[in-house]
């Protein structure tokens, strides 16, 4: 008997259908995986299973069983009760889970079960700091969250799931925007830990790789629907994926392999949802389409060896669609001059000690030095906190060094006043990790991308909106998105917003700080392709701040590897992820998932 049974599950909100008649089953040890991009419902299939769906959702129809009993008919009573013990679910955003307020401790212990003495709660929460892997589990236990870091919190999070000790595990994006390391080790322990108690695991992932290393099988959700379930191994992964949209899903994943190319984006968008389809929701965005596609709804066909696939394809062929062919990319030739020169930088940052008056210098940046010429793309990696935003900032005047040069375009800018620097600012722009913080949500997109134009006296002012309908086409988007609020827009839209932005004063170096982190797969292939083609057309200097080394490998000339404030390899882009030398650059290729 399966653990958990899903069966033809439908949730609305406010006359939306964000989950329309899926159902999947997962059995006692097994990991199931959600895969599909942003909106697809995969979120909200967790919710439903957990009865937290936000105001206003309900389940209209299908059930959902765990253990043979039929949660829809339960009292919230029973439900409290089988949150935590029988299902537990790790949230995407420790940093916002987390109570700010109350000690990790505190917050694990909540969710122990009752009839606990508190010697008993305490020694029970030291075994599952201890098991998560925390160090110093007993002056932690006092820790608030704000005094962790990323990876901290996130073991946290997943010690709180684990307090009362669930058959289920529901992991939602559990490594987002974390560093490979730190991405590697979550996954490694939550698979530890699901293996040594015997849980089932449903991962929700936009990451293929994630899916590929944790899960049995994996479900692809799109526009509410499954759309093709299979099972994965090492050996195969999910080479033996049928659907369109799983194939053009994994054509957009950038490589190495794949540098010279452009990434398979998926055209268009996935579609809204608060409106009736007649026939396979992918039709409009699909390059296979033929007549039934927008007529007739496509049933599902047993293709053996448990996979199944959604798609008239799979009756009226014989083969599965053929493999995506990538376009030929014409790449930026870096030129010979050089645009940004950082000679020995250092950024200094004073630390409490935690005594009175008590303070410590903390290097941030210990002397590192690197150039960058017109057209090129140097990609600088590394662990979070080892200094690669510092130094960005630093190098734009927007935290203070304390050693060193930066030059840009010839002219050393290091010790500049903010007025000195200021006709300067325009040479330098960066694009943030967050579309949705870097951009002002009371500005219309026009008064945005003019703001920047204005302060930096960019053009002449009759001239600007001409430029500013330019720049948007440039950037994929409609000359009407000028009129329309950031909330209005996807998180891949913004930021094209966001890097439109950053070219309205016309830069000749763009720093991009995670530009991709926070996007899907078929929305960074889209980011990627833009930033090769804008390099190549206006001859960019590129810094490219990730720790996605797939991104590295696909966009990058050359690599810098950063390790506690310090550069401690470089050298081409082929070089350093095919033949690393320093064992911390090893050490980074090999958590890649």
């Amino acid at each position: 008997m399966s653990l958990l049974k899903v069966e033809n599950l439908s949730v609305r909100i406010a006359g939306v259908t964000p989950v329309d008649c899926v159902s999947f089953s997962i059995g006692a040890g097994e990991a199931f995986a959600l895969l599909g991009e942003s909106g697809c419902g995969k979120s909200m299939t967790a919710l439903a299973l957990m009865r937290l769906l936000p105001p206003g959702g309900r389940i209209a129809e299908g059930q959902v069983s765990f253990e043979g009993e039929v949660l829809g008919t339960l009292p919230e009573s029973h439900m409290r009760t089988l949150r935590g013990r029988g299902m537990a679910m790790i949230f995407q955003e420790p940093q916002t889970s987390l109570n700010p307020v109350m000690t990790i401790g505190d917050q694990i212990a909540e969710a122990l079960p009752t009839g606990m003495t508190r010697n008993e709660q305490k020694a029970e929460v030291l075994k599952l700091l201890e098991e998560v892997g925390i160090p110093h589990p007993e002056t932690r236990i006092h820790s608030y969250p704000f005094e962790l870091s990323g990876g901290q919190k996130q073991r946290i999070m997943i010690a709180q799931a684990l307090a009362g000790r669930p058959k289920l595990l529901i992991a939602d994006e559990p490594t987002t925007a974390l560093d490979v390391t730190l991405q590697a080790q979550i996954l490694q322990l939550i698979k530890r830990l699901a293996k040594e108690r015997g849980m089932a695991l449903m991962l929700i992932t936009h990451d293929l790789g994630v899916a590929r290393k944790m899960a049995n099988r994996v479900g692809i959700m799109y526009a509410g629907q499954l759309v093709e379930t299979l099972p994965v191994d090492d050996e195969t992964g999910l080479a033996r994926a049928f659907h369109p949209y799983t194939r053009k899903l994994m054509a957009a994943v950038p490589s190495l392999e794949r540098a010279g190319q452009r990434l398979a984006a998926i055209p268009g968008r996935v579609p809204s949802l608060n409106q009736p389809f007649t026939g396979c929701r992918f039709a409009d965005r699909c390059a296979h389409a033929f007549s039934p596609c927008a007529a007739t709804l496509p049933e599902w066909n047993n293709l053996g060896d448990g996979h199944a696939v959604r798609c008239h394809l799979a009756v009226q062929a014989d083969t599965k669609p053929e493999n995506e062919t990538l376009q030929p990319l014409k790449a930026a030739v870096p030129g010979t001059v050089c645009v940004l020169a950082v000679r020995n930088l250092q950024v200094t940052f004073a630390q409490r000690t935690g005594q009175l008056f008590g303070k410590q210098n903390i290097q941030a940046v210990d002397g590192i030095s690197f150039e960058l010429a017109a057209g090129e793309t140097l990609a600088l990696v590394g662990e979070s906190g080892c200094g690669k935003t510092t130094a960005a900032k630093a190098i734009l005047g927007l935290t203070e060094i304390s050693g060193g040069e930066v030059e840009l375009d010839g002219r050393t800018v290091s010790h500049f006043s903010e007025h000195q620097f200021k006709p300067f600012r325009r040479l330098a722009q960066i694009v943030f990790q967050d579309p949705y913080s870097s951009l002002n949500p009371r500005m219309r997109v026009g008064d945005i991308l003019l703001e920047g134009m204005t302060a930096l006296g960019v053009g002449k002012a009759s001239g600007r909106t001409k430029a500013i309908a330019a720049l948007l086409e440039k950037v994929g988007l409609d000359p009407d998105a000028t009129g329309k609020y950031p909330h209005e827009f996807s998180g891949g839209q913004r930021q094209r917003i966001a890097i439109a932005r950053a070219l309205a004063v016309q830069p000749k170096l763009l720093i991009c700080d995670e530009p991709t982190s926070a996007l899907d797969v078929s929305v960074q292939a889209q980011i990627l392709n833009l930033l090769a083609d804008l390099q190549r057309e206006e001859g960019l200097a590129m810094l490219f701040i990730t720790h996605n080394l797939a991104a590295v490998g696909y966009l990058a000339n050359r690599v810098a590897v950063m390790r506690a404030g310090k550069i401690v390899e470089t050298g081409t882009t082929r070089d350093i992820l095919i033949r690393p030398q320093h064992p911390y650059t090893k050490g980074l290729l090999e958590s890649v998932v």
